[in-house]
């Protein structure tokens, strides 16, 4: 059946490789060479460049590269206080060696969350008056910030409550939904780095070490998402990536879905799951089995952690894999994360990163007829 609305059978999950020139020019930005307006002139330019790539490549959505952002997490939780979530070293610090284990990054939060206006919808309008595609904001998810230091985090100086936090963080994350959906938004993807981490027998136990219950974590999470959710406009169609970890190639977490699969597919508000499954580190297929009537999953398939370059019959197989568990009819692909959820970008070039996403688009046109 084709697909009118999102998600549509080829996806990107966001983040795109951002141009040198434009590396280069944010770093002389931030040595008071150039002003503002000069790097906000040559953002604009380079998030054109994208958007007609993504055009040229036959996608149906499109996002802005993230070309605004140095990194995923922090520049929407800085818009909400003195907020961050890093890694030791900060935004600067380097990514390591690809393919192993990243540290993981912690959650500063020094005030309270507090949304004063829209954080994307400048950004929505920018790419809906300057592409024929539909645009996609991608936000991280609301729980994000507690996973990364949990309730010690929040108390330490910004909260004394942590019922307080979670008031302020459902109001912030309504509202910039609502402000989205009022600008003529229609496609927001959350991008929440907790869930497919629970799996992780590492991850549970730094939670317990730090006196949390990760299996009482997950239904937390689950309701205070739908929390949030609970408001959203009808117009908008929202849907979840989860992630293991996506910095220089390197990722944060391996396991399965298994431990969240049963939970988050049926009592998460959600209509669409991109789900990474470009390595063994995610599991098998088997958790599909668990997705609800209604629901979509988006396979991410092909990496962007490495260069190599995925063969599409072996991706063809694996797809025919996953349908021994979910209808072929309700599934999509994708890369399994953003090129670049740090502005200087995974360990792959200009030219890999157009290759893979016309890989996408050419294996969604070989296996559904359309991309």
């Amino acid at each position: 059946m084709p697909l009118t609305a999102p998600p549509f059978r080829a996806e990107h999950i966001g983040s795109l490789l951002r141009p040198g020139k434009l590396l280069a020019l944010r770093t002389r930005f931030e040595r008071r060479e150039v002003t503002r307006e000069q790097l906000k002139s040559a953002e604009d330019e380079a998030i054109k460049d994208a958007l007609v790539l993504q055009e040229r490549l036959g996608l149906k959505l499109a996002t802005d590269g993230e070309f605004r952002r140095r990194s995923y997490h922090s520049f929407f939780y800085r818009q909400l206080g003195d907020i961050r979530i890093d890694t030791i070293g900060g935004e600067d610090a380097g990514a390591g060696n690809a393919g192993r284990r990243a540290s993981q990054p912690v959650a500063l939060i020094n005030s309270r969350v507090q949304w004063t206006g829209p954080i994307n919808v400048a950004d929505f309008k920018f790419i809906a008056r300057n592409s024929r595609l539909l645009p996609k904001i991608t936000i991280p998810g609301p729980c994000a910030l507690h996973f990364r230091g949990g309730d010690a985090a929040v108390l330490a100086s910004a909260y004394r409550d942590i019922e307080a936090f979670w008031e302020d963080i459902v109001a912030a994350f309504r509202q910039e939904l609502a402000a989205l959906a009022e600008a003529g938004c229609r496609y927001v993807q959350i991008d929440e780095t907790a869930f497919a981490k629970f799996g992780d027998p590492e991850v549970q136990a730094a939670l317990r070490a730090r006196g949390d219950d990760w299996s009482a974590l997950i239904d937390k999470y689950i309701a205070l998402t739908n929390r949030v959710l609970a408001d959203a406009p009808p117009p908008l169609r929202i849907g979840m990536h989860l992630c293991r970890g996506n910095r220089g190639g390197q990722w944060h977490a391996e396991g399965s879905y298994d431990a969240v699969a049963e939970r988050l597919f049926n009592a998460l508000d959600i209509g669409c799951f991109f789900l990474e499954y470009d390595s063994p580190r995610a599991g098998s297929f088997e958790p599909l089995r668990l997705v609800p009537r209604g629901k979509m999953v988006v396979l991410g398939l092909v990496s962007t952690k490495t260069a190599v370059m995925e063969r599409k019959d072996e991706l063809k197989r694996r797809i025919e894999e996953a349908t021994r568990h979910l209808d072929l009819d309700r599934l999509a692909v994708s890369p399994q994360c953003g090129f670049a959820s740090l502005d200087t970008g995974n360990p792959i070039s200009p030219d890999i990163q157009e290759q893979k996403l016309r890989l996408v688009v050419d294996l969604a046109r070989d296996v559904w007829g359309e991309s």
